[in-house]
């Protein structure tokens, strides 16, 4: 059973315009999947079908192999948690603390375990300094970090986190890849995440939806992906750097092994510059 499944999911905005054609999605557990797409592909209509915030107009959503109704809306919510792109969306309380504990203080939990799911999430997300902090005072990364925390003291099986590398700094970006990996690695958590950014995509996800005006054009791992250049071109994306870099090395005689992380390439130069077996235990 899947934790999240869609079947010809359509969803059309009043005044008839249909943002989201007939979609079959599948998030299986402890999963790390990208949907990329150029903005307005349709990637945040398609999260907030997720969790019930938009009802399809018609196909469905399962979760856990169950339709979305009124009556399991509330567990629905506990079970897959949605960060949006703009973090000011969801921070609303005077502290950090207080806006951590809002979501777990809504589940009816009592005092104790929220106080220690917050200090977890805080922790998880290395901002325990800033717990007594007005979030409206901090950096966009912190908020960022404020608003995933808020998601993860709900402890939900599945993380929604739409663009979130917009705005953030280069090392915001790399503390993000990390937790992202630290979720599933850790936690058993599957994660899903927008982005128009595929620079990112390879150090994370394990399978990728390639959007494009409301429709997936393409599916697949990450190799998949980024062996398509002309069709990631035809929507407005590119291949990452480090690959289209060593697509022009072999273009030129350098025959360097595909690889699509900063880990990966490194190790195909330096077996191709030593001249090692490429199987070989390099350091």
């Amino acid at each position: 059973m899947h934790l999240i499944e869609t079947r010809d999911l359509t969803y059309t905005y009043p005044g008839n315009v249909t943002a989201l054609h007939s979609l079959n999605f599948v998030a299986p557990r402890n999963a790390r999947i990208a949907v990329i797409g150029s903005n307005g592909a349709g990637k945040s209509t398609l999260f907030k079908c997720f969790n019930g915030i938009f009802k399809p107009s018609s196909g469905s959503v399962l979760i856990r192999g169950e339709p979305i109704t009124k009556e399991n809306i509330r567990e629905v919510r506990k079970f897959v948690g949605i960060v949006f792109q703009n973090a000011d969306d969801q921070i609303f309380s005077p502290t950090v603390e207080q806006d951590v504990a809002f979501g777990p203080t809504n589940l009816g939990l009592d005092e104790k375990t929220i106080h220690h799911r917050v200090h977890e999430a805080l922790k998880l997300v290395g901002i325990e300094d800033l717990a007594h902090r007005v979030p409206h005072h901090l950096s966009g990364g912190e908020k960022k970090r404020v608003a995933i925390a808020g998601i993860i003291a709900m402890e939900p099986e599945v993380l929604v986190l739409d663009e979130p590398t917009a705005g953030l700094d280069p090392k915001g970006v790399h503390d993000l890849v990390e937790f992202i990996n630290s979720l599933s690695k850790t936690y058993g958590m599957t994660v899903i995440f927008s982005t128009h950014d595929v620079s990112m995509v390879a150090e994370v996800a394990d399978y990728v939806y390639v959007m494009n005006k409301g429709r997936f054009v393409a599916e697949g791992s990450v190799e998949e992906i980024f062996l398509q250049p002309d069709m990631l071109r035809s929507v407005r994306l590119d291949v990452p750097v480090l690959p289209k870099l060593i697509r022009s090395l072999n273009t030129h005689g350098v025959p360097v092994p595909m690889a699509y992380t900063y880990e990966d390439v490194e190790r195909a130069l330096i077996t191709t510059y030593n001249g090692v077996p490429q199987d070989s235990n390099i350091p």
